[in-house]
Order: structure tokens, then C-alpha cells, then sequence
């Protein structure tokens, strides 16, 4: 019994304590080797943790990071942002439209919600700030918006639950597209809704011009192109998911010397160092949850959590909305990207058991996960907005109360409507294609 439980107990006294969760992860199953010994080598802890990186999708990962760590680096942002103001900027509470779409436009490229997080947060969150928003209503919006990423593709939490679940990534990066679309959409109705309330002012004067609009998108086509290279590449065999990592990688880096001419040679090993620690930082908690899920099976708990949550219900929307309710509850007090990698096995025989399709439960998922990042006590892109602004839990707690019921309400519509996932990504690939 105690092997069974010191090693869950212990990783969530970690958590608790606020340690870094590849630690937790790490250290909980190191427990559970060490209490084993007489039955398997120490040396199985090691192996697990190397095992768990013996995948060609993840290579994609490190790529598509390195593909985002060079578009920051060559002006992108300052462009797209300048297409977010044109498009939004008339707009009741413009500052916090733009950030909406910023975050929209920047999904595809930064490929990590903690990244938009802190660049959102930074700077549109800290003008808003100082142009009279209040600093938890900042804090929100940013956090909030950071949330597409998640779904928009290049997005590494697809990557990685395409990896563990064995889900063709290329269906998946697709699935994601409507549904970020969605939530995009959801957040600047809550905004304008706020923001008429609470009297703040637009950006601009009046709307842009058709020519200002066409001349800012002609200034951000070569970023905004990027997941149409990704999706028409994989769409057409040109290339595999995994090889769109590189291409996109080449891509950028031509787009950052010879179109935006703002970054060069020499500034590239500092990209490179960026990309990579940001890259060892995913990977090694790949790792640790590798370890960590070795544990898992060995006790059979995710048999045991499937014939709990099967026996409840048969009816799959049921199930599936049942499985939100406890992702919900877990991520109050489990970090999303911790939960993504130690969850993902434990549901996956619950959900091939129920015909559910792999990669609409990924969208819900991954989107029910990511909402746990702006949720207290422990959402990591609420403590990167809120520390960047200067905001306490309690205020943003209170703020957050809108945007939440909101991402909800779309959480249930992706649970019961599988083909707001589904529809392109058959539409691509065809019902039974693989990519």
C-alpha cells in the first residue's frame, strides 16, 4: 500500500511546496524506484527518464521552439502588434482587443502559452496599465489571451499529447484552429462587454482604412503565413509534421536575414541559446514523466481510474464532460503541463474503450488544461501576468470570474460537439487519414 501511494502523496507535497514540478515529478518516482530495489535495477530510473525522449515527433518540439526564438528576435511582434491596433484599434477597450489578436496572430509562431504570457503582459499589459485599465483587469486579459496559444498551431502541448497518446499531430495541429478561433472570439466579446461597462477609451480615432489594413498585413504576411506552410505542407505529403519543424525553422531564419533584415548572423547563437533552454526545459519534464508514469503503470492506476470513471456512465458525452469535471478540480492544484503528460496515459484506455476519438479529446483536453493556467491557486500564466504587473491573487481571482465562465461554456461546446474539433481536420486529411 505504501508503494502504491508515497510516490502520488510525495509529488503533490512537492507541489505544494511550490517545487519546480520536473523535480516533483522526478523525486516522487525516484521514491518509488528506491523502494523497489530488491524487484528492478536502481539504474531503471535513469533508463525510464531516457526512454521517455525516444520519440521522432518530439523532435518537432525543439524545432518549432527555435522557429518562435527566431521570429521574436527579427520584429515580429512590433508588426503584428501593428496589425492588431489597425484591425482593433477603433474598438471600445482597444488595448485589451489588441492583445486578443495579438495573441491570436502570435499562436502559431512562439508555440508556448508562458512565452505569450510573459511577452502580452509586458508590454501591451503594462500600456494598459498606464493608460488607466486597472492592473488585475491587465493581468486577466494577458493571461487569458495566452490561452490560444494552446491551440493555435504550432502548439507544443498538441506536440506532446500527439506524442503520449500517439495521435497524428498534423489532425491534431488542424483540430486546434476552429477552437482557438472560438475562444479568440469569446474573449473580445467579454472584453467589449467589460470594457463598455468600466468606460475604456478605443486607440485610434476611427476605424483604418482599407489601405492601412492592406498594407499591414502586406508587413506581416511573411509570419502570418507560417501555419498555412504547416497545415498545405502536411495537407499535400510534401512533408511530415515532425519535418515541418525544420522547414519552418529554415523558413524563419530567411525571412529574419533577407525580409525583416532585423536580426543578424551574429545575433543568432543568442537565438539559439534561448531556444535551447527554453527546449531542455520541456524535454527534461518529458522525462521526469516518463519516470513518473512507469510508477503509474506498474501499480495499474490508470486501469484502475478507467474502470472507476466507465463504470459511472456508457453515454460518451457524458463521459467526457464527467473527465472535465475532474481535470477541473485537478487543475486548481496541479500545474496544466504536469497534468497533460501524467493524465494523458491514465485516460487514454477510458477513452478508446468509449470510441472517442483521440484527437477531438485532445483539443478538449489540452483546452481544459490550459484553462487551469489562469485558474487559483496554482495557474502558471496567472503567476506570469500577475507578477510582471505587480497584481495580488485576490484581485485577480475576483477579475477572472468572467473570462473563466466563458472558456466553460466552450470547454462543454467542444465536449459535445466533436466536430467544431473534427471538421477540419477531416476536411484536410479526410475522416481516416493519418499524418
Amino acid at each position: 500500500m505504501l508503494q502504491l501511494w508515497l510516490p502520488s502523496v510525495l509529488m503533490l507535497a512537492l507541489l505544494a511546496l511550490q517545487t519546480p514540478v520536473t523535480w516533483s515529478m522526478a523525486i516522487a518516482a525516484l521514491s518509488f524506484f528506491l523502494m523497489n530495489m530488491g524487484e528492478m535495477p536502481l539504474a531503471n530510473f535513469a533508463q525510464q527518464m531516457a526512454e521517455g525522449t525516444e520519440s521522432v515527433s518530439l523532435l518537432a518540439l525543439p524545432l518549432f521552439v527555435l522557429a518562435g526564438c527566431v521570429m521574436n528576435a527579427s520584429g515580429i511582434t512590433r508588426r503584428l502588434l501593428h496589425l492588431a491596433e489597425v484591425l482593433v484599434g477603433h474598438m471600445t477597450g482597444a488595448l485589451a482587443q489588441m492583445c486578443t489578436v495579438l495573441a491570436t496572430l502570435l499562436g502559431g509562431l512562439t508555440a508556448s502559452a508562458n512565452a505569450d504570457a510573459a511577452m502580452l503582459s509586458k508590454t501591451i499589459g503594462s500600456q494598459m496599465v498606464q493608460r488607466g485599465y486597472g492592473a488585475p483587469f491587465a493581468a486577466v486579459i494577458t493571461s487569458s489571451a495566452a490561452i490560444i496559444t494552446a491551440l493555435i498551431p504550432p502548439s507544443i502541448g498538441l506536440i506532446v499529447y500527439g506524442f503520449l497518446a500517439e495521435a497524428s499531430i498534423g489532425r491534431l495541429f488542424a483540430a486546434g484552429v476552429v477552437p482557438g478561433l472560438l475562444l479568440a472570439a469569446g474573449l473580445m466579446l467579454t472584453t467589449h462587454f467589460l470594457a463598455t461597462r468600466r468606460k475604456y477609451q478605443p486607440q485610434r480615432a476611427s476605424r483604418a482604412t482599407a489601405s492601412e489594413i492592406t498594407q499591414a498585413v502586406i508587413d506581416g504576411l511573411w509570419a502570418l503565413s507560417i501555419p498555412v506552410v504547416i497545415l498545405g505542407g502536411t495537407r499535400y505529403g510534401i512533408f511530415t509534421t515532425t519535418e515541418s519543424g525544420a522547414v519552418v525553422v529554415i523558413y524563419v531564419v530567411l525571412v529574419a536575414l533577407f525580409g525583416y533584415r532585423e536580426i543578424r548572423l551574429r545575433d543568432l547563437p543568442e537565438v539559439l541559446a534561448e531556444s535551447v533552454r527554453d527546449s531542455a526545459s520541456v524535454m527534461m519534464m518529458i522525462c521526469a514523466a516518463a519516470a513518473f508514469g512507469f510508477y503509474l503503470s506498474w501499480q495499474q492506476v490508470p486501469q484502475a481510474m478507467s474502470g472507476w470513471l466507465a463504470g459511472t456512465t456508457t453515454n460518451p458525452v457524458m463521459l467526457l464532460l464527467l473527465i472535465n469535471l475532474v481535470l477541473i478540480a485537478l487543475g486548481t492544484a496541479i500545474e496544466g503541463s504536469a497534468a497533460l503528460i501524467i493524465l494523458t496515459p491514465m485516460l487514454l484506455p477510458l477513452i478508446e474503450g468509449a470510441h472517442i476519438d483521440k484527437v477531438h479529446f485532445g483539443i478538449v483536453l489540452i483546452t481544459n488544461l490550459t484553462i487551469a493556467g489562469i485558474t487559483p491557486p496554482v495557474g502558471g500564466l496567472m503567476y506570469i501576468s500577475s507578477q510582471t504587473l505587480k497584481v495580488k491573487m485576490g484581485d485577480y481571482s475576483r477579475e477572472i470570474a468572467p473570462y473563466l465562465a466563458v472558456m466553460m461554456g466552450l470547454l462543454v461546446l467542444l465536449s459535445v460537439f466533436p466536430q467544431l474539433s473534427l471538421w477540419l481536420p477531416n476536411l484536410l486529411y479526410g475522416t481516416g487519414g493519418v499524418q
